[in-house]
Formats: C-alpha cells, structure tokens, sequence
C-alpha cells in the first residue's frame, strides 16, 4: 500500500504522535492522495472518496494505470501487505495503529528517531565539505550553528544576502531569507530555532540557474543511484513544481553547464558517503543540488540538503 503524507518534514520534526498539520498541509495531503498511483505499479493507494475514484477512473481511460484505492477505514483489510508512505514519523505510525496496522509492520520509535537525526540539515553541512574538499569545482558554503552569538558574528563577516535554514524542514519550508543585516524579528526566530531544533544553519545565497537532486535507494549501509530529478523553486526556497523530463534529457541540460563527467564522478561519490552517513537507513535519499554562476562561469553546488523520503 502507498500512501502521500507531504506533511511528513513537519510531522518528523515535531515528533509527537498527537501531531496535527496546518491547514494548508492537510489540505495539500488530500488534493494529492493519488500521487502514487503514478509509482505504485498497481498496488493499494489509500485515498479515500468519492471524488478520488471518480479522478481515478478519468485517468484509467487514459493511462495503464491499475492500482486501487482503499480508505483508512479499510487498512485494517490489508495488513498482509506493507505500507509505504512518501515519509515515517511518530504521528502517522500512531494513526496506522488505529486503523488495525500491527506495530511490528512499523518503523520502531527508536528507529524514527534515528531517522529523525539522519533528517537533519546538519548532514548535508557534513557532507557538501567533505566534497568539497575532494574536487575544489564544487561551489557554496554552509554552516551549522548551536550558538546564535556565532551565528551572529558569522553573519557579519560577509555582506550580500544570506539564508537561515532550520535543521528539520523541507520543501522550501523553514527558510528565512535575510536581505542585508539580520532583524530582531530574524534572531528572534533563530533563538527559538536552536532552542527548538538544538542549531541553525546559514549560508551566504548564490546566483542559482538550475535546481536539480541526484537520487538514490539506501538498504542498510548499501546503495543505489535510481535517477535524477529537475525541479523549480521560488527565490525563497519554497518548492513550486518538478520538471517531467527523462534522466538523459536532465543530464543534456545540465551539461550546458557542467562537464557531464563531473555528474558522473559526484554520483559515485555520493554512492559511497550516503551509505557510509546513513548506514542503518532503508529507503529512499534524494541529494538536492544548484548550477550556480560562479566568477569563473558555472558550478556544481552538490549538496544543498538532503531528503530521507520519497
């Protein structure tokens, strides 16, 4: 079974089985309950309604698609077949429990806690040196903070614009974009931040042309590339849709940028750390990355945060 929960960063973040989302996450959740059926290769989507059987319907006219839909009520009929959601948190385990779910079919919570520590922006801060350090082509820069006096005095060091970055968010959300110098209402929120989350991450903003995410599948300290994605953001951060393009096509427009060589050499590095960053994780990774223009022309940022979801 699959199931889309977009509200999954919030949840994980939270941590409390009782969580509720926003309004507009909720709302987000059950405008698109039929996502997976693109990926679900006929197997139980849960989205129920009327309305979603109809929309379903329209589209088995048009496509080979041959999944189901099943509603929550009816979990309880299938719990001989896993259930695979877009992300794992306290919240939705809880409520999988009881619609008749049986815990051991469901991540522990010492495991989702751990998965709550691979979620955070810190790795990516890690790991995007550690790249760097490899092949100097690379460009940005991020740090992690658990001090707002050093992030203060960081801040100040360089002028332009700067970006703040919560530790447990993702598509777009917890970003805080400074123009200039930081506000009081800015530290404010870096305050509550680290008092909340334990740090923040800040970065210098770069002259962005191309977002983009190298792919991949973990199992236990084993990893594979499973494709790449192209996608457009707004200048805030917040996400505003993907590219339906094939691999090849990607790599042919990022190529006006980049060597593809470059691509190839970072997706068999990436091999190789995500496994070792993450060894006990089973599931999907995505790397999120920029074409940036540089000074000398245009460049790789490999690693602006990494996605422990679908």
């Amino acid at each position: 079974m699959y199931l889309f929960n977009p509200d999954n960063d919030l949840a994980l973040a939270n941590f409390s089985p009782n969580y509720t989302p926003p309004a507009s996450a909720a709302a987000m959740a059950a405008d698109m309950a039929l996502l997976p059926v693109w990926y679900s290769k006929g197997d139980p989507v849960v989205a129920g309604g009327e309305l979603h059987r109809l929309h379903l319907e329209a589209v088995q006219q048009l496509f080979p698609i041959t999944s189901s839909l099943i509603s929550y009520d009816e979990i309880s009929k299938h719990t001989h077949q896993n259930i695979i959601p877009w992300g794992w948190n306290p919240a939705l385990r809880k409520r999988l429990i009881s619609r008749g779910m049986l815990e051991e079919q469901l991540p522990s919570l010492e495991e989702l806690q751990r998965l709550r520590d691979y979620s955070g922006r810190q790795h990516a801060v890690r790991l995007l040196r550690e790249l760097q350090a490899e092949e100097p082509a690379y460009c940005g820069e991020s740090h992690y903070f658990t001090s707002l006096e050093e992030m203060q005095v960081y801040l100040s060091s360089f002028c332009g614009d700067k970006l703040l970055k919560m530790p447990l968010s993702g598509s777009g959300k917890g970003l805080i974009r400074i123009l200039g110098a930081i506000t009081d209402k800015q530290t404010d929120w870096s305050r509550r931040v680290i008092r909340e989350q334990g740090g923040v991450v800040a970065e210098p903003v770069l002259h962005k042309v191309e977002d983009f995410a190298m792919e991949f599948y973990l199992d236990q300290g084993v990893s594979r590339f499973t494709g790449y994605s192209m996608f457009r953001s707004a200048k805030s951060g917040a996400y505003l849709g993907n590219e339906l393009l094939s691999d090849r096509r990607i790599v042919e427009k990022l190529s006006a940028y980049v060597p593809v060589d470059l691509l190839h050499h970072l997706c068999e590095t990436l091999l190789e750390k995500l496994a070792a960053c993450f060894p006990f994780y089973t599931g999907y990774a995505g790397v999120d990355m920029m074409i940036c223009q540089t000074g000398e022309g245009f460049s790789v940022q490999p690693c602006v945060e990494i996605n422990m979801r679908m």
